[in-house]
């Protein structure tokens, strides 16, 4: 008897979660590594990234643009605490230091949660605006049927703009 071949979409399903735990294991190797030869450098990224390990936990949806967003921020405040962190011969004192100063951490957890703000934000947004742009476009085009209207001497139909009348009816034609 012949096996019953997979439907596609189970075979996709299949091959991502494989390849999904090939980079949980691919990234948990890099940390790994980055831990043994720049255990300072380690230290400081995941003090200043902890609000995006959180994120990256918590966001379930395709393409985790939550944590994308909140991960990114992060790394953008964090450039400045790890080139000081170099600068400084790289010790694992002056690394517990750097994320131990509320001003270092506060600056890059702060820039973590404007990144959650911006992608809770954005589409609000965005939805305001075209919604507003559709409004205003609907009012500059009953403007100009206004004028039309009373320019050709048309009489409004009697339901409104909105509702043309109909000259026949099947009953009529019938």
């Amino acid at each position: 008897m012949a096996k019953a071949k997979k439907p596609p979409a189970a075979r996709k399903t299949a091959g991502s979660v494989g390849e999904y735990r090939s980079i949980v294991w691919l990234s948990g190797l890099a940390c790994g590594v980055l831990a043994a030869v720049a255990p300072g450098i380690a230290m400081v990224a995941a003090g200043l990234l902890a609000p995006g390990a959180v994120a990256l936990t918590l966001d379930k949806e395709p393409g985790r643009p939550v944590a994308r967003a909140v991960l990114t921020f992060g790394l953008a405040a964090c450039v400045q605490p790890v080139i000081t962190l170099w600068n400084s011969g790289q010790s694992f004192d002056t690394a517990l230091s750097i994320v131990m100063d509320p001003g270092v951490t506060g600056t890059a957890w702060s820039a973590a949660a404007a990144g959650w703000l911006m992608t809770q934000l954005s589409p609000l947004l965005v939805r305001a605006t075209l919604e507003a742009a559709a409004l205003a476009r609907a009012t500059r085009l009953r403007t100009i049927r206004g004028k039309l209207v009373e320019a050709w001497g048309l009489d409004e139909a009697p339901g409104g703009p909105e509702q043309p009348t109909r000259r026949h009816s099947r009953r009529a034609d019938m």
